[in-house]
């Protein structure tokens, strides 16, 4: 075994220099992709000196470490019957008491958390404050009953209460029917829900791009901690876009209440204070106490200060409220925003602590846990729920180790609606504020912006366009914005795939790269070899097929033969093999024959039953691109043996000049 020190010099295109070197251990020379792809993994080099650095790409995730985990988990078929969809009789039953004392201050640091928040997030969605409490009597056990994620907390989150409160206040402004509405679109929102799970939807998450996602959040995080100032300076509410409420704060900036504004000021620093020097404290639930306690000793409501007032006492009753059926649309429309929004970061969050932990977490049970927890919050009449990345967080510090932590918390929940309810009576509307815009302030993505700005300029305006969308327009017609571009973009790309002209690698018999990128790999005389990067399918087949021709139209000399890779295509559709016909028929004509490499089976069986693999003949299907250039060049069989044998005597002439080191040479 040898020592093997390599140092890299990389030169790009653009001046890009990185320096470094690492040490590995090897029996062999390491390739030049080797070494480039153990540099890249060590993450240690020395003296780098990257486009990142300057520029200010987002920094990778640091490597954290994650639990052991037995990788034959991963093949056993999913429970059957009861157990499939109740998954609390698959962890219960198991339950290691010893973990209960972990579970039991998890659960109360949530209930800390989650108890301000709520109320806070129940005015945010127009409701009183109440429906947020409702909301966790509901969430926390229905996705501790059926949810697959050990540590993930299901609530009323922002986002979906600004969602509500931007569908169902155009609708109507009368409080009851307010209300019934608000009930109804959560309903529908969990039955959408249970729909797509049985349907085994799971894959919808991907419908929403990263930076759509944070364009989208960063926008609503701007929409409401505008929204919430006016209730931090204690004027009224204007109408209209976040501009324009904005401009309407400043106008009215005369009209500020005083205690209001020290109560509101206070609660942030409060607030923001705690974070910075005592982020193991609940600040929500510090701020909430000293509100209510500031509020009653100083009669603050007395002076102007909004409170939330007298809360009802007891559990919450059953029921279904009925809505006109012509205002069943709209809900709808809102209801797949609110599905895509919530799963999205639902699953995102479950995910990032499955792995963190070592289990998996089951994509469709997701979704039917989802709309349990839902359905049941809009019979309750609360909150749409889903998973929060901050709230679970918070619950994973505390030490949770399954969902006991969760039922904890509704349990304690049910004491607060049972008994608690009147210690909130005091409690200023300005605190709740200052709790909104505490929460919103971390959802302003800064950085992750400046990062895609580097990285892809496209995706970057388009979550900068979601952000404008949902800031100068509305929430939902932002969201649907966002959507709608991103689908645009990816029909777009799949529409215009790279068409390459292959050539042979140099030092790499057999291999073929793309000579627009690498223009020192050599053209084969004769043909043209070209590859598909992406699929072949019928929304790019004319462009493909029109690509092709311009190449050979620009060819010099003309080739003899086109051979195409379809080593992309896991199938041929109807209107792609009508186009390999048309275009071999128009090479024909030219005197140049086409032919295919690297076909999977489905492709072939396609190419039988349309004809085209009899069109094509006897050397128009090959199985690699190597095989098909070997048989229709010159006399290349020859050729590629004789630089096989080159470049081994050059391999083993480098191995005993170096004994095993040497320094690679990347181009």
């Amino acid at each position: 075994m040898s020592r093997n020190s390599h140092d890299l010099r990389i030169g790009g295109p653009r001046g890009v220099r990185v320096t470094g070197s690492f040490v590995g251990w090897s029996d062999e020379p390491l390739s030049h992709a080797a070494v480039l792809g153990a540099w890249a993994l060590s993450g240690r080099s020395a003296g780098c000196d990257t486009s990142a650095q300057r520029t200010g790409l987002r920094r990778p995730r640091v490597p954290r470490a994650v639990s052991a985990v037995d990788p034959r988990t991963w093949a056993e078929p999913p429970p059957s019957g009861v157990r499939r969809f109740v998954t609390v009789l698959r962890w219960l039953p198991a339950y290691d008491r010893g973990m209960l004392r972990f579970d039991v201050v998890a659960g109360l640091t949530v209930w800390g958390l989650l108890v301000p928040e709520m109320i806070a997030y129940a005015g945010l969605a127009g409701l009183p404050a109440q429906a947020g409490l409702y909301t966790l009597l509901a969430t926390l056990g229905a996705y501790a009953i059926f949810g697959t994620s050990r540590h993930l907390v299901v609530a009323g989150t922002s986002a979906s209460a600004v969602l509500l409160a931007s569908t169902v206040g155009p609708i109507t402004h009368d409080a009851a029917a307010y209300a019934a509405h608000a009930a109804a679109l959560v309903l529908i929102v969990g039955g959408l829900f249970l729909l797509a799970g049985l349907c085994r939807l799971g894959f919808i998450a991907q419908f929403l791009s990263r930076p759509v996602l944070e364009g989208f959040v960063f926008g609503l995080a701007i929409f409401v901690t505008v929204k919430q100032l006016p209730k931090i300076f204690g004027v009224k509410a204007g109408d209209g876009n976040t501009v324009e409420q904005f401009l309407h704060l400043v106008r009215h900036l005369g009209e500020t209440n005083g205690p209001t504004l020290l109560v509101g000021v206070g609660a942030l620093v409060l607030l923001f204070g705690l974070e910075r020097s005592a982020p193991v404290v609940p600040g929500g639930l510090v701020a909430l106490v000293l509100g209510i306690l500031v509020s009653t000793v100083f009669h603050l409501s007395s002076r102007g200060v909004d409170i939330v007032g007298t809360l009802p006492t007891g559990l919450p009753s059953v029921h279904v409220q009925s809505i006109p059926a012509e205002h069943i649309e709209p809900l709808l429309a809102a209801a797949g925003g609110l599905l895509l929004v919530i799963y999205s970061e639902s699953l995102g969050a479950a995910q990032d602590f499955a792995t963190k932990h070592g289990y998996e977490i089951d994509a469709d049970q997701e979704l039917i846990s989802l709309g349990v927890a839902n359905v049941g919050s809009g019979l309750l009449g609360g909150l749409a729920a889903g998973g929060s990345l901050s709230q679970s967080a918070v619950n994973e510090r505390a030490g949770a180790r399954s969902q006991t932590s969760s039922v904890v918390a509704a349990l304690l929940t049910v004491v607060t609606v049972l008994f608690l309810t009147p210690l909130f009576t005091n409690l200023p509307e300005a605190v709740l504020a200052a709790l909104i815009i505490h929460a919103m302030w971390h959802l302003w993505k800064v950085e992750e912006f400046r990062g895609y700005f580097v990285e892809r300029r496209v995706e970057f305006w388009l979550g900068l366009l979601t952000l404008a969308g949902v800031v100068l327009i509305d929430v939902l017609p932002g969201l649907i914005f966002g959507v709608v571009s991103m689908l645009v973009l990816v029909v777009y790309h799949a529409s215009r795939p790279h068409v390459g002209v292959l050539g042979r690698v140099p030092d790499a018999p057999h291999a073929y790269g793309d000579v627009g990128r690498h223009p020192d790999y050599q053209a084969v005389p004769g043909l043209l070899v070209v590859r598909l990067e992406a699929p072949l399918f019928y929304a790019n087949a004319t462009l493909v097929r029109d690509r092709i021709k311009y190449l050979v139209g620009a060819a010099e000399p003309l080739p003899t033969t086109v051979i195409i890779d379809v080593g992309a295509n896991p199938d041929l559709d109807i209107t792609s093999t009508d186009m390999l016909g048309e275009l071999a028929d128009a090479l024909h004509a030219a005197g140049i024959g086409l032919a295919l490499a690297d076909a999977c089976q489905p492709v072939l069986d396609m190419l039988h039953r349309s004809g085209l693999a009899e069109k094509l003949g006897d050397h128009g299907v090959y199985l690699t691109v190597d095989l098909g250039v070997l048989a229709l060049s010159g006399s290349p069989s020859e050729q590629t043996a004789e630089e096989e044998a080159r470049s081994s005597r050059r391999r083993r002439g480098r191995r005993r000049g170096s004994g095993g080191r040497g320094r690679p040479r990347l181009g």
